[in-house]
């Protein structure tokens, strides 16, 4: 059986249910300086408790797959990696405007590269930063976006890869899928396959499958001291099946997002967010990051949407 730490195991449920309470202050329009007596919560960015409230993930929701268009299946899951592939809002504004909107089988290719080289000309971001995808020259070409292109070319125009993950029976299945490809390492599999989840495309159980990434294996080393026979996805799946027992036990009110309890997908990320909270909480306690990098800036309030198949009344979130 694991071995926990146990100051940072509490802190866990500690900063997964005051993340939330931040998220429930927002969306009722509470003062910022309301929302947590948290110093550490209220000097940096963290993402939510719900990955699905994060902004990044609330712009695919609402605009690449719930904006109002219909698309075929395999437009849906083009647009997802096309999006995520790049995972910036501005990268796919400016596609848009200058292609329209975006479907596989009228999608030019030279034209979007041509768009992506004028902009890193004028000094524009187009990839985010939280998490960059890797970037090797699979495809021949020197400049990260070339390869990228010629992965969704492969993906989409050689391949049938839309049909593959559309057959799948599992989320595993359709992961494995993914995971074949240049370019896309386990952690970036996973993200894609949680994404292209929350489209009707797909419907696959979100606690059969997970992947443990860069950030949450740290955290999870900060949590426990020793995970005995247990591999790191266990300790995840672990956590997500006993959520409200260890609230419970610690006293914790933990306010979901509507009937919804955490998933796989929010435990395996808020060890990464716990990992950081404690380079400001416990700076003794050392990983290879020492700092957390991002304060918090305010860009103002979010309307948040859920994939309808999960049923969460917006109305009854707020008070």
């Amino acid at each position: 059986m694991f071995k926990r730490r146990e100051e940072v195991y509490n802190l866990y449920w500690y900063f997964a249910a005051e993340r939330q309470n931040i998220f429930y202050n927002k969306l009722n329009n509470c003062e910022q300086e309301k929302w947590t007596n948290d110093p550490i919560l209220k000097e940096y960015k963290f993402c939510n408790s719900y990955r699905a409230s994060d902004r990044v993930s609330q712009y695919l929701i609402k605009n690449i797959i719930y904006n109002g268009n219909k698309y075929s299946d395999e437009d849906m899951i083009f647009r997802i990696i096309l999006f995520k592939l790049f995972n910036k809002e501005s990268t796919w504004e400016l596609l848009t405007s200058e292609m329209g909107d975006i479907k596989l089988l009228n999608f030019d290719f030279n034209k979007c590269k041509t768009i992506l080289e004028d902009a890193i000309s004028n000094n524009k971001k187009i990839y985010n930063d939280a998490y960059i995808s890797c970037a090797n020259k699979a495809f021949g070409f020197d400049r990260k976006h070339e390869n990228h292109l010629a992965l969704l070319k492969k993906m989409f125009i050689k391949d049938n890869l839309a049909k593959e993950i559309i057959s799948s029976k599992n989320m595993e299945e359709a992961f494995n899928y993914l995971r074949r490809y240049p370019l896309i390492g386990n952690f970036m599999a996973y993200q894609l396959i949680t994404d292209i989840n929350y489209s009707e495309v797909v419907n696959f159980k979100e606690t059969e499958f997970t992947i443990v990434g860069p950030g949450s294996r740290r955290g999870i080393k900060k949590c426990f001291y020793d995970l005995g026979d247990m591999s790191e996805e266990e300790i995840i799946k672990w956590m997500c099946e006993h959520q409200e027992e260890e609230f419970k036990r610690l006293g914790i009110e933990f306010k979901k997002l509507g009937s919804r309890n955490l998933q796989y997908i929010d435990c395996q990320n808020l060890f990464c967010e716990v990992d950081k909270y404690c380079r400001a909480k416990i700076p003794e306690l050392r990983s290879n990051r020492v700092r957390i990098k991002k304060k918090y800036i305010s860009k103002g309030s979010l309307e948040y949407f859920y994939p309808p198949k999960w049923n969460i009344n917006l109305n009854n979130l707020k008070k």
